[in-house]
């Protein structure tokens, strides 16, 4: 008897079956663990083992693909979010690409307790890339936002490694990981402070003391997660994840990547005033821009008001891809 119709047998009578270890275990109701079935456990004790193994570790190992459209058909999308690991920033996006859009979000160890939180990117994305080879071979969209980008960055190279292939790496409001280094974030707030600061001079000492006193304290309180006991377990979770990955962000340095890369870039002014998403071009060899509307940042981006026009211009992106894709090539 095989181990399947064995299974299918113990689906039948309500009977619950696990490994635990070298042990199998069984849950059911009086009298529907019959001294035949004990006996027939027994006797494939170790295959039922073996193939109940190998699901629980395929379980575990897909566990950070987060589906936010279940369609199984086309090309499907793979995103990784910002820096705090929040897959669902996405769903706005996801929802107006429509529901035969296959779309998941990838979701970082370190948020459900089980594991702790990767701090390179290097790794990050050799875990999400594990994954996605498990899932399939063919051709996918890697996708980024803020943060994530960088490692989405890294995600599209590690896949092309190992035979997956990367139609195309998209990324929505990233910067550079060279604007994640301490010293350009607080260049960028004390400029942008100064800015607006009086044109007396004693006003402006005043407002430059204050700009800079006030990002070395937000930098050091980003650099010491809350550890109070009362907190709420998954808020101190995940901004040990905002650390991790803040940290392998701005200590990665990227290397060349050969694939089609778009850059979503929130707005104009958000283009002209953050230089550093514009340095991913020296890294990749196809690159493009797509610019938002007016007034929008990586704040609300992704965002019901401005998901629209975002997925207007992804989708007309993918269209030309998948195209190109399958259109004959002539010698």
């Amino acid at each position: 008897m095989s181990v399947g119709s064995i299974l299918a047998e113990l689906r039948e009578k309500d009977i619950k079956i696990w490994a635990d270890g070298d042990r199998l275990r069984c849950e059911a109701l009086p009298g529907a663990l019959t001294p035949e079935l004990r006996t027939l456990l027994a006797e494939h004790k170790a295959e039922l083992l073996a193939s109940l193994k190998a699901v629980q570790e395929r379980s575990q190992e897909q566990k950070s693909l987060v589906p936010l459209q279940k369609n199984r058909d086309g090309t499907p999308i793979f995103a990784v979010p910002g820096h705090n690991g929040d897959v669902f920033c996405y769903r706005a996006l996801a929802r107006h690409l429509g529901n035969q859009q296959p779309f998941f979000g990838l979701q970082p160890p370190g948020l459900d307790g089980e594991e702790k939180p990767l701090t390179k990117v290097e790794e990050i994305a050799a875990y999400f890339a594990r994954q996605i080879r498990q899932t399939t071979t063919q051709p996918v969209i890697i996708a980024g936002f803020c943060a994530g980008g960088t490692i989405a960055f890294e995600l599209a190279r590690q896949l092309e490694g190992i035979d997956v292939p990367v139609a195309l790496l998209a990324m929505f409001g990233s910067p550079h990981p060279a604007y994640f280094r301490p010293y350009n974030r607080i260049k960028e707030r004390v400029v942008k402070n100064l800015k607006s600061a009086s044109a007396d001079i004693d006003g402006f000492r005043t407002t430059a003391y204050k700009a800079i006193s006030a990002v070395a304290r937000k930098l050091r309180t980003s650099r010491a997660p809350a550890t109070n006991t009362e907190e709420d377990p998954f808020l101190t979770r995940r901004a040990l994840v905002e650390q991790a990955t803040m940290t392998a962000v701005a200590q990665y340095k990227p290397l060349s990547y050969s694939g089609r890369t778009s850059l979503f870039l929130p707005s104009a002014d958000w283009a002209d005033s953050q230089q550093f998403a514009r340095l991913w071009s020296a890294h990749v060899s196809h690159c493009e821009e797509y610019v938002g509307p007016e007034g929008c940042d990586t704040d609300n981006m992704l965002l019901e008001q401005n998901a629209p026009a975002f997925s207007a211009m992804f989708t007309s992106l993918i269209q030309d891809v998948l195209m190109k894709q399958s259109a004959p090539s002539y010698a």
